[in-house]
């Protein structure tokens, strides 16, 4: 569960930021995000333990930004893609680098002398890589709902609730799964 408190920023702005409340949105995601961050440092996390939060605070520093400056950006329509697109963008990029951002997450629940195996490794990169694709699709789904039926709000909503929820699913399934996998070897 500490992995997914990374998401709160994100989860935050989607709650708030309506069509009219994008600012307050990008604002409290800001806000949250810097609170998570700061907190993470206090207790002397690592920053591979929290890219989510960080890539939050980028974000929502950038979309506070262009939301006060020019609040009626057509962006504000495309929040919900942006959103994603940032994610999907943060997810391919640790993978890109070969630091999947579950990495550092998973670090702190898997026992210490494992983190260095291969396996290990493969894992959080196939955990990161449902995210990135997860994220991907939503950003794809969502540029195209809002750009034929920016009204949608339950389709949207749909969207959104499917790519969090199913690589959540997948993150909490997949490892048990490869340990079982192990296992069962001699």
């Amino acid at each position: 569960m500490p992995g997914l408190l990374g998401f709160a920023p994100w989860i935050v702005y989607a709650i708030i930021a309506t069509s009219d409340e994008w600012r307050w949105g990008a604002i409290v995601g800001l806000v949250t995000a810097l609170l998570l961050v700061a907190k993470d440092k206090i207790k002397g996390r690592a920053w591979d333990e929290m890219v989510i939060a960080s890539s939050a605070a980028v974000f929502f520093a950038v979309i506070t930004a262009i939301s006060l400056a020019a609040p009626h950006s057509p962006l504000m329509l495309y929040g919900p893609a942006l959103v994603n697109l940032w994610l999907a963008g943060t997810a391919w990029g640790s993978l890109a680098i070969r630091k999947p951002f579950t990495l550092g997450i998973a670090k702190t629940t898997a026992p210490q002398e494992i983190h260095a195996l291969p396996a290990f490794y493969k894992v959080n990169a196939v955990i990161t890589a449902v995210w990135a694709g997860a994220f991907t699709i939503a950003a794809v789904a969502l540029t195209w709902v809002m750009s034929v039926a920016p009204h949608a709000t339950a389709l949207v909503i749909t969207i959104k609730a499917v790519t969090f929820a199913a690589p959540a699913a997948f993150t909490a399934w997949y490892p048990k799964r490869v340990q079982a996998r192990f296992a069962a070897q001699p």
